[in-house]
């Protein structure tokens, strides 16, 4: 055997300059521009949403450290701030305060630390949050303030999304065409000119920050795009099948949670997998449960759902998706 194989050595074995709370704020900043384009289309509302879900999942982590859990608080890696922030990206902007700081309690508390902390939880705790409030309060959650917008209008006028749109007439009977000839045209939502939770209508701003998160190494391409092809794979084929039917693949891309699911939450690294095979899989996973809600479910969108039940299934995928150990040999039946 030759010796360069296997040096021997005391640990770290390896050493990079990342740590969890560069990585955290890498993920904040890679937010940002999501942020900035929510307070372009749906004003000052969609900043304050953001402030109370962040401060208030801050202070519920800190609290539960320190007189439930009786820990030291460590609220300076930012891992609560991501949390507030994917929350108050999945709401409308004009969400009241009360339901916001429910939400935090729900996410941090029941999603996260009632696991033990950071790295324990197996859901997205923003996703498990955002579930809750969508069960608990149906009304609040899907009145959608249009975009454009006074800049400080907390209330504004409210709409449904597009899916809402197309999920109703659907069930209505009304034509595909028809319906869709009443929705944004796709320039509007790529840019993120429409109706929809605060930090999911913009498609650039959430591809400008995979992007960055790509350069600085905070995530591999293997679960959005893997997530991304299978939504446009599955919901193509629908649509070749029955175009007056389904929509075209497109307008599945760019609407709903599709882009921030797949770039802020699928690749949550606590709760996917470890392996780049075991990515690939559970990316595809979410596509086709988000195409399967959509176009057969009850709700108009499947996005926080899918991923859910795939973070479900990330603990069978690590255990039969993995690689060989070093110095494995690997072993073939014999035939007697």
């Amino acid at each position: 055997m030759n010796s360069r194989l296997l040096t021997i050595a005391p640990s770290p074995h390896i050493h990079q300059e990342q740590s969890v709370k560069k990585i955290m704020f890498g993920v904040i900043l890679a937010m940002m521009p999501a942020l900035l384009m929510s307070a372009y289309t749906f004003g000052f509302s969609a900043l304050y949403v953001s402030a109370v879900a962040v401060v208030s999942c801050i202070a519920v982590e800190y609290l539960i450290q320190k007189y439930l859990l009786k820990q030291i608080p460590d609220i300076t890696d930012g891992s609560a701030i991501i949390t507030g922030l994917l929350l108050a990206f999945n709401v409308p902007s004009n969400l009241p305060w009360y339901i916001i700081v429910i939400g935090s309690i729900v996410a941090i508390g029941i999603g996260k630390m009632s696991f033990g902390g950071l790295g324990g939880n197996p859901f997205n705790p923003a996703l498990v949050g955002r579930v809750f409030l969508l069960i608990s309060f149906p009304v609040q959650m899907t009145s959608w303030p249009t975009a454009n917008t006074a800049f400080f209008d907390l209330d504004g006028t409210t709409g449904a999304t597009i899916l809402g749109t197309l999920k109703e007439g659907m069930l209505q009977g009304e034509n595909l065409n028809i319906i869709m000839q009443n929705a944004p045209d796709y320039m509007s939502m790529f840019l993120g000119l429409h109706a929809g939770s605060l930090g999911e209508v913009s498609a650039i701003a959430l591809l400008l920050g995979m992007l960055y998160m790509l350069y600085k190494n905070i995530i591999t391409w293997h679960t959005p795009v893997s997530m991304l092809v299978s939504v446009a794979f599955f919901g193509g084929i629908l649509w070749l099948v029955a175009p007056e039917q389904y929509p075209n693949p497109v307008f599945h891309l760019l609407t709903g949670g599709v882009m921030l699911g797949a770039i802020f939450m699928a690749t949550d690294y606590v709760t996917s997998p470890v392996t780049h095979k075991g990515q690939l899989i559970f990316g595809v996973g979410i596509g086709l449960i988000t195409i399967l809600i959509r176009c057969f479910g009850s709700y108009p969108e499947g996005v926080s759902f899918a991923i859910l039940i795939m973070n479900a299934f990330v603990p069978m995928i690590d255990k039969y998706v993995k690689p060989h150990r070093f110095g494995e040999v690997k072993r073939k039946a014999v035939k007697i």
